[in-house]
């Protein structure tokens, strides 16, 4: 479970990442009112999370996932370059993120 709420937590640093590029420097109320509620998610489920999981995996998936989310949606929606080396990149950020879920139990 305390995985699973990391996982979100990584995905809403995403959309926290991405709000902040589109709020203009917080020129822009929506953006920048989105920005506010998925740092606050992701920021709630983080913490959460971290009653239970060991802090260095954790903090390391979540921002595994933000980044390759982060840099993912950028190729696919703000026409990022998709250069070969960066999607190798992004995959081995992915690989990171799994091996280190893999190897880090719940600490109970």
């Amino acid at each position: 479970m305390a995985w699973a709420l990391i996982v979100i937590a990584g995905l809403l640093e995403t959309g926290f990442a991405v709000a902040l590029k589109s709020s203009a420097g917080f020129s822009r109320l929506v953006p920048s009112l989105l920005f506010l509620v998925f740092a606050a998610g992701s920021f709630t489920l983080l913490s959460i999370g971290l009653r239970t999981l060991p802090v260095g995996a954790a903090y390391a998936v979540w921002t595994g996932i933000g980044a390759a989310g982060t840099a993912s949606y950028g190729i696919f929606f703000l026409d990022e370059s998709s250069e070969v080396w960066k999607l190798v990149s992004i995959g081995l950020i992915v690989a990171g993120v799994v091996g280190l879920q893999l190897t880090s139990g719940e600490a109970h």
